[in-house]
């Protein structure tokens, strides 16, 4: 594991140790650990809704296909 250190304002590590004490982690290290994941999920899940948004439609997603979605599921989950 690589380490990186960094300096924050007064101001900065005051709300760091706040939210640390607040969401419940064991110190801010762990805090800011856990916003840096958080960010690169919410980057890859952007990702991903903006190919989405560019591909090329594939069926309409009407009644008849989320009841499919819904079987396939449910044949999945008895498997």
């Amino acid at each position: 594991m690589s380490r990186l250190t960094v300096s924050l304002s007064d101001d900065l590590t005051a709300f760091v140790g706040e939210q640390t004490t607040e969401q419940g982690y064991k110190s801010g290290g762990d805090y800011v650990h856990d916003l840096i994941r958080k960010e690169r999920d919410r980057q890859s899940l952007r990702g991903l809704l903006l190919a989405g948004a560019a591909s090329e439609p594939d069926a309409p997603a009407d009644a008849a296909w989320f009841q499919a979605l819904r079987d396939r599921i449910r044949k999945s989950a008895d498997s």
